[in-house]
């Protein structure tokens, strides 16, 4: 038995729902809901109570009716198989209708059954009310379900999770509508059910036993008959099979759409439209994407469906009835909508119709409309307010507040919102929220680290809003396995089609104690509850693309983490996601191409059949990491008719080796991912087109088109790197039980997800996660600390590729309330990253800026009144009127404004004759009027009389006909603005104007009586002038200009504003504007002034309508730097306080300094501290941060515009904190950080270095938090003129193991460095010690300096080479081969050091370790070299690469069969791949035309070459990496000369073949007795047959008696001679001849006589022995 995997030893697999038992996948919890909502069962017109009637008269015929026409008529249905769809919804509502009528208001009893078969069966599944025969009968799988519309306008496939739920149903039933016998069955046991149903006068216990026992006979007729049946349900769904059933099924399509209606209250409406479509639509009403229950209000509403036509009617309408109603058609094809909008209209004009014209988005019902009209204000007040919170996984959490709403005006609702971090709530099945009419809940069912943010509720009463925001942060729940990591959070979908799904999610901040090694992905198909694991391994990387999907089905996908422990809990399941192209649920929501006729209409997009499909374009790597690559490209422009399907190739760069990636799963959809690429590596990709005609480089069965351009050469690996650790962490005090704590970013960090915070107690040494939802930004507040403790923090980042080190420990800080106690608003740093900017509210009301409601808005107490958002606008985006009102109680009496900024507001006042009083005002200007009231502007004075003013008074005077009437007082109490509202005026009647400006000294002149202006409701769109233009910080090439917003805003609020100057004394055609695009600031700084030059400037602002008018003129002013001008430094002390500091020379004693941020007052900023004494000023940050970032300016009052500016961005800020850092605790700079390594004889050096150091530097040598001292284990060492600092260690023991660190004093400045070598480091460390210890001891001795290696010679030779040092005369070497010593015949010479075994004609015998011998009597070394497998390869690899290159050109040579091409190489190996190509293509061998080799020749053999031989022959020797290559040319000449040759060999070859020739059979001598016969016989052979004659002598004989010549058969010939005579003794001869040639065969006869033979022998006898 396989063992498991360290990480799956202790962990049981998650194959039931998520965490909790009680929880379901997405399609079972859908099907609990259709049983808890009997309102969206009967709502629709499916379940219409109307057609009851109808549908229990179908359900008695059916209970009355017999098995065999049960039979029949699920034969037919099988046949006609359109109504099974829709016969199911009808029986189901008929069954609902039924026990609705007669009381049974269990849902669960009335849907329990039928909804039963929408997916697998549970293990609690209710009791059922057939007989168990019924059961077996039942459909396994799905059958064709039923939905009630939900929610919002949604057809085809969608992105919500309901909707895709049942999408993904709807799929399921597209794909087994025309499977007959699910439908049969399904009317079957649904007529089952409804007998049973109309069976009231027995419980439900006795209904199951009340069915009768059959007899044996009975039960084998019944068993029968249900096999025929079955028999011809399988011939009807085979035939079936064949039909097209995209010609059967057809989507919704409105034929009359429902028309919207304007009624009087208390009248009746109709609403009414017809759908066509198959199978038939069902048609859902809503009322504001809500499902309308004709339940919940009898008598309100009535939903019909008759002949087609679909009505809604709505019974005594009432305001509340105004809303956007839409009608729902859905079936198997998808879903289609319609809209209209019924507006209720009032008979006494409260309601003004005309804000609905433009759709129901455009305005909530809760706007502010009282039964007497507009409301002129909403006060709205939070009590009993949720605070910040805390809650576990899997707990449930509800947060609250109650809302006090004054005036309180029935029927009229607030419109409540929940936002997380800046995104809107929306209920789900983890979260809901609820208004019990004066109480607000958002409750949590089930909580996840998801669920983890800053939570706000916005109550909006018409166009006033308030809100209210706090944390809400989600504990980890209790692992499983102890030790295990933390639950993955934000799976997510990131990109879906037909062949994968890429799934994201973030990384825990808890891993358990050890680290992550990598996540398992687990998804689960919609519908069921089998999870399965979609990776073996564990993937490091937050992103994975899940394959092996089946198209069209929808799936759930969770994720969960592992560790050495094991495996932790899953994450939060995803929200379902569909296995479709982008382009096929583009098709899926699209309206059918024609409605249903029957026939198929051909469009543009669509072409006919024969056009050859275009290459697919645009083909890149979208994504590339370390376990896959993902391919994207477009499809082909022309495609056909015809589907097409891709194959993805590639091959590695550099080489043109393209290989299949999908062999066996053809890709659908225009991406793939790539799994099983070796990391590292470079490839190349390509895509082929295909179907069902083949496979080409792009094909259908119209022919074959051409292949994509391959991507650029891309190397396997992450792409995105782990972000740095973040740095400087700094923590600041905020509340009891919190703390601030601020960090620079990580730098160069790409697709950073967040960070997360953790915190420890000062000597704990335990940290708890202080978030476990990253978050954005550089601030977040900790919460949840205990008082009074001191904590340290640290941070790290967090990316798709993993988490970052750990940051440095922050300083210790204390928790305890900051002074002056409260949250201040940089609590919620994260909001200044999330949408919509929500804030923490902290009282006012927000009003809107729209004319309407100005009027009423400057009668309130309030000033700064941010306006409502419009639908342009991001969500809390604020406009800002600040206009003087004729309720003063909020300012501030003249005796406290007059103090002098930074003194005590006690201190005596100057005395009075000191200062002057004002000049006048000008410049008086009418910003906005209404019909009894005017608000007014003015220019303050130029001159201020030595100290600010304290405010002004308006008298007004009527112009009747010319003629000016009495002054009067517009205000008692002194205005402090430049603005003011004059109110209980005259319609239509003209005023004139003066203001006088007063200070302590007393009230200035009156202005100059201003021109007229008439009282008169203003309408126009535009906005108003802006109004008090000033200029500053003038030098010669720039200035700042400032304004303040119009206060008549037009219809619209102002969306920014223009700037235009002019020279001044330039005509008024010359003004040009200095910003291009609006600027929604208040400010701005010109710049490109010229020096001298005087200016004129002006504003104008503008909001949808259009640009308003322009301002007055300010100006004109010269723009030049004044002698004297100083600018705004910063600097930073000792103790890192950071600080602006500005000094003036050309201070009045009555002058003050004034700083303001973004040009508004400082004066009250918590963050910031103003110290002015004499003519300097210092303004002192008290924690520097992101809040801080802006414009800060120092205006000096009573002299001639003296200020000046400084600019504190992202950079600056970041400079400033780290300068301030460096100030506050100076440290010691380091050129090196502290590192180990190891010396020659295995000694250990620790070493760092200091930029410098002081002759008073001190070192402490920390080793596991213990200080260590020089001593016979360690040496220390200090160079202070080189800041280096060292220590020895002459061996690393076991217990050296730890962490090291080096710290040094140097006056105040201090530093350390630490190196930590625990684990596989130390141990690595380690054993490099003991390493060089045994290199240095063996080297004592002879020994390698070069360890055994190979190379091959030019003569394709194999060289084992080592370089050996040490050596004396008396060291021997020896050579050993698979441990047995190899004989050299040589002696070796070591003068070069160099010791080599040359082995010849390499081939796989050598293959094996060879090992070479040092020795003498100081020791021995030895040097193994392995030659097997891999490494062999290796050799042989690159012998056939020098074989290859040794090869000659190639030649060509003439045969008597053809043409042969040839090459020579040194010698040939097998291992040595010979491929030859023929004009680029490969040639395919043939008896015709071969390949060999011979000796060390390469051949191709082309026999009786034909002119298509001709061409470029390409011999080519792969090596096992490369190929190499020879090439001919065998055309033209070439070829003529080759194949004239070939011609004449084969001539002479014929006639060589064919010649006469004799074959054998005669003896060269014959020698025979006298007397005897003599008879002979030999072969000839020739084509034609040859002519044969003999010679005797040279002469010619003939046959006779005595010597018999025959020929016989053109293949024989006899010599006979019947009695040979000694005159037959001779040389004979026979001649053969043909066309081709003539061969003579000769042969010589000797005859002798036995009696004379006789004497030769005695007379040679006798010769011998007288010789003797």
């Amino acid at each position: 038995m396989m063992s498991l995997p360290f990480y799956q030893k202790s962990h049981e697999h998650y194959d039931h729902s998520y965490r909790s038992k009680d929880l379901r996948t997405s399609m079972s919890q859908y099907q609990q809901e259709k049983k808890r909502s009997a309102i969206y069962t009967h709502g629709s017109t499916a379940y219409s109570s109307r057609s009851s009637a109808a549908h229990r008269q179908e359900s008695e015929a059916i209970s009355q009716a017999s098995f065999q026409q049960q039979a029949s008529q699920a034969y037919s249905l099988a046949a006609s198989q359109y109504s099974l769809g829709s016969e199911v919804s009808r029986k189901a509502a008929s069954a609902y209708d039924y026990g609705y009528s007669h009381g049974l208001t269990d849902s669960r009893l009335l849907l329990e059954d039928y909804s039963s078969k929408l997916s697998p069966q549970t293990k609690r599944a209710k009791k059922s009310l057939l007989s168990g025969e019924e059961k077996e009968n039942l459909p396994r799988d799905y059958m064709v379900p039923i939905f009630s519309g939900r929610q919002m306008h949604v057809s085809g496939i969608t992105d919500t999770e309901e909707e895709r739920i049942k999408e993904a149903a709807a799929y399921i039933a597209q794909r087994n509508l025309l499977a007959s016998e699910e439908g049969i069955m399904s009317k079957q046991s649904t007529s089952s059910k409804q007998s049973v149903v109309s069976k009231q006068s027995t419980s439900t216990l006795q209904q199951e036993e009340s069915f009768e026992k059959k007899s044996r006979k009975v039960a084998i007729r019944e068993k029968a008959e249900r096999l025929s049946l079955r028999k011809t349900l399988e011939e009807t769904e085979a035939y079936h099979g064949k039909l097209n059933e995209d010609h059967l099924l057809h989507a919704p399509e409105f034929i009359i759409k429902p028309r919207s209606h304007t009624v009087w209250e208390k009248e009746s409406v109709k609403l009414h439209c017809s759908v066509a479509g198959w199978p038939e639509p069902r048609l859902t009403w809503y009322k504001n994407q809500v499902p309308i229950n004709v339940h919940a209000n009898p008598g309100k509403y009535i939903i019909e469906s008759r002949y087609g036509m679909h009505t809604l009617e709505i019974n005594s309408c009432d305001f509340e009835d105004t809303a956007q109603y839409r009608a729902s058609a859905m079936n198997v094809k998808g879903e289609l909508s319609a809209y209209a909008s019924v507006v209720v209209k009032r008979y006494k004009g409260e309601f003004d119709e005309t804000r609905f014209h433009a759709g129901a988005s455009t305005m909530p019902l809760s706007f502010a409309v009282t039964p007497y009209g507009y409301a002129s204000k909403f006060e709205i007040h939070f009590d009993d307010k949720f605070d910040v919170s805390f809650g576990r996984e899997g707990e449930t959490m509800s947060l609250g507040c109650r809302v006090v709403i004054t005036p309180e005006i029935k029927h009229f609702q607030p419109e409540i919102q929940w936002y997380r971090n800046g995104a809107p709530v929306s209920p789900s099945k983890w979260v809901q929220t609820h208004w019990s009419g004066e109480r607000a809940t958002l409750t949590f069912s089930h909580l996840n680290k998801e669920d983890e943010g800053l939570y706000t509720i916005r109550v909006r009463m018409g166009e006033y809003y308030e809100q209210y925001s706090a944390y809400v942060f989600v504990r980890d729940a209790d692992a499983e396995i102890e030790g295990a990591p933390a639950s993955p959070l934000d799976v997510v979908c990131l990109d879906a089609n037909k062949d994968y799904i890429i799934i994201s999610w973030k990384q825990p901040a808890v891993d358990g104690g050890s680290p992550i090694l990598g996540y398992f992905i687990d998804k689960c198909e919609v519908g069921t509850d089998s999870w399965s694991q979609c990776n073996d391994t564990p993937v490091k990387f937050a992103r994975f693309p899940v394959t092996g999907l089946i198209e069209g089905r929808s799936y759930i996908f969770r994720v969960r983490a592992v560790n050495k422990t094991g495996i932790g809990l899953p994450s939060r399941v995803s929200e379902p996601v569909a296995a479709l192209d982008p382009a096929e649920k583009a098709r899926l929501k699209s309206r059918p191409s024609a409605p249903w006729t029957g026939q198929i209409i051909v469009t543009e997009e669509e072409p006919s059949e024969g056009i050859i499909p275009g290459p697919p374009t645009d083909l890149s790597v979208t994504e590339a990491t370390r376990s896959y690559v993902v391919l994207s490209w477009k499809p082909p422009g022309q495609r056909g008719h015809e589907g097409i399907m891709y194959f993805v190739e590639k091959c590695e760069a550099g080489t043109e080796n393209w290989q299949r990636v999908n062999t066996e799963l053809p890709v659908k959809s225009p991406r793939f991912a790539l799994f099983d690429l070796a990391e590292g590596k470079s490839y190349c990709f390509r895509v082929r087109c295909s179907n069902s005609a083949g496979v080409g480089l792009c094909s259908n069965s119209a022919g074959v088109g051409e292949p994509s351009e391959a991507t650029e050469v891309t190397v396997v690996g992450d792409k995105l790197d782990i972000p740095k650790a973040p740095g400087n962490i700094i923590p600041s005090r905020n509340t009891d039980t919190s703390v601030v704590v601020s960090w620079e970013e990580s730098k160069d960090a790409k697709e950073l997800v967040g960070y997360y915070i953790e915190s420890s107690v000062v000597g704990s040494g335990k940290w708890e996660p202080c978030n476990n939802n990253p978050v954005k930004g550089s601030r977040f507040t900790c919460h949840g600390l205990v008082t009074g403790q001191s904590y340290i923090f640290r941070v790290r980042a967090v990316n798709a590729a993993g988490l970052s080190e750990y940051s440095q420990d922050s300083e210790a800080i204390e928790v305890k309330a900051a002074i002056g106690g409260g949250v201040s608003p940089e609590v919620w740093p994260e909001l200044s990253d999330t949408p919509g900017g929500l804030t923490d509210s902290r009282g006012g009301v927000h009003g809107a800026s729209l004319p309407t409601f100005q009027k009423d808005a400057l009668l309130s107490s309030k000033l700064n009144k941010p306006s409502l958002p419009s639908s342009s606008h991001k969500l809390g985006q604020t406009e800002v009127s600040k206009v003087s009102e004729t309720v003063q109680e909020e300012l501030t009496p003249s005796s406290q404004k007059t103090a002098p900024k930074g003194k005590s507001k006690s201190e005596p006042l100057k005395k009075k004759k000191d200062l002057a009083v004002p000049s006048p005002p000008y410049d008086i200007t009418c910003l906005e009027s209404f019909r009894d009231s005017m608000v007014l502007g003015w220019k303050q004075p130029d001159k201020t009389g030595g100290t600010e003013i304290t405010g002004y008074f308006v008298n007004y005077r009527e112009v009747i006909g010319g003629v000016a009437g009495k002054w009067r007082e517009a205000n008692i109490k002194a205005v402090s603005d430049t603005a003011y509202k004059i109110s209980d005026l005259k319609e239509n009647t003209v005023y004139q104007f003066q203001v006088a400006a007063m200070n302590i000294a007393g009230l200035g002149a009156p202005s100059a009586i201003s021109e007229c202006f008439k009282c008169e409701e203003w309408t126009i769109a535009v906005p108003g002038p802006p109004h008090n233009l000033k200029y500053s910080e003038v030098r010669k090439n720039s200035l700042v200009l400032q304004w303040k917003p119009p206060v008549h805003s037009g219809r619209t609020p102002v969306t920014g504003y223009f700037v235009d100057l002019k020279e001044a004394n330039a005509k008024d055609d010359q003004w040009r504007g200095l910003n291009e695009a609006a600027i929604k600031n208040k400010y701005l700084k010109v710049q490109g002034l010229k020096e001298g030059v005087s200016y004129v400037f002006r504003v104008r602002a503008i909001n949808q309508a259009g640009v308003g008018k322009p301002s007055d003129l300010a100006g004109p002013v010269v723009a030049e730097t004044r002698p004297g001008t100083k600018e705004v430094v910063v600097h930073v002390d000792d103790d890192g306080v950071i600080s602006l500091n500005f000094e003036c020379d050309q201070m009045s004693p009555q002058s003050e300094f004034t700083w303001s941020k973004d040009y508004v007052s400082t004066e009250d900023s918590p963050r910031v501290e103003v110290e002015s004494k004499g003519n300097k000023t210092k303004m002192t940050f008290k924690d520097l941060g992101t809040d801080d970032l802006g414009i800060y300016s120092c205006d000096v009052t009573d002299t001639d515009g003296i200020a000046s500016s400084y600019v504190i961005d992202e950079e600056e800020l970041k400079r400033l904190l780290a300068l301030s850092q460096e100030h506050k605790f100076p440290t010691v700079p380091v050129k090196s950080e502290l590192a180990v390594e190891i010396l020659e004889k295995g000694q250990v050096r620790f070493w760092m270095q200091a930029e410098k150091l002081s002759s008073n530097a001190k070192v402490s040598y920390i080793f596991n938090d213990k200080e260590i001292f020089e001593g016979p284990k360690y040496k220390m060492h200090i160079d202070r003129n080189t800041g280096i600092i060292e220590m020895f260690m002459e061996k690393l023991q076991d217990d050296d193991e730890g962490t090291y660190s080096f710290q040094i004093q140097d006056g105040k400045a201090t530093g350390h460095s630490t190196i930590v070598l625990i684990g596989d480091v130390y141990k690595n460390l380690q054993k490099e010690a003991e390493f060089q210890r045994q290199e240095w001891i063996r080297k004592q001795g002879p020994h390698f300096a070069e360890y055994l290696s190979w190379e091959v010679t030019g003569e394709c030779n194999v060289l084992l080479k080592c370089k050996v040092a040490n050596i004396k005369k008396e060291t021997h070497i020896v050579w050993y081969k698979d441990e047995r010593e190899i004989s050299v015949d040589e002696k070796h010479d070591f003068k070069d050091g160099i010791c080599t075994l040359l082995i010849t004609e390499f081939s796989k015998k050598d293959a094996g370790f060879y090992e070479v011998i040092l020795k003498d009597d100081r020791g021995k070394d030895k040097s193994r070299l392995k030659l097997v497998d891999e490494a062999f390869q290796e050799l042989m690899t690159e012998v056939c690469r020098i074989i290859a290159l040794s090869a000659s050109d190639l030649k060509i040579q003439s045969t008597a069969e053809g043409i042969r091409l040839y090459s020579f190489v040194t010698y040939y190996l097998d291992d040595l791949k010979v491929n030859w190509f023929h004009n680029e293509s490969g040639i395919k061998y043939t008896d015709r035309v071969k390949s060999g080799v011979t000796g060390e020749q390469i051949w191709l053999q082309i026999n009786e070459p034909t002119p298509n031989d001709k061409g470029k022959y390409v011999m080519e020797l792969f090596d096992g990496k490369t190929g190499h290559r020879k090439t001919v040319d065998l055309s033209g000449q070439a070829y003529d000369e080759a194949f004239a040759e070939f011609q004449r060999l084969k001539q002479a070859a014929i006639a060589e073949k064919n010649r006469a020739r004799v074959l054998g059979g005669l003896p060269d001598v014959v020698t025979i007795q006298e007397g005897k016969a003599l008879n002979l016989t030999c072969n000839v052979w020739g084509d034609p047959t040859p002519e044969v004659s003999w010679l005797k002598n040279e002469k010619s004989l003939a046959s006779d008696d005595h010597c018999s010549l025959k020929f016989e058969s053109g293949k024989t010939a006899y010599f006979t001679i019947t009695g040979v005579t000694t005159s037959d003794s001779g040389k004979y001869g026979l001649v053969v001849k043909n066309k081709y040639g003539t061969e003579t065969s000769d042969f010589t006869v000797s005859v002798f006589i036995p009696e004379e033979e006789a004497r030769k022998a005695a007379s040679e006898s006798q010769k011998g022995s007288k010789s003797k």
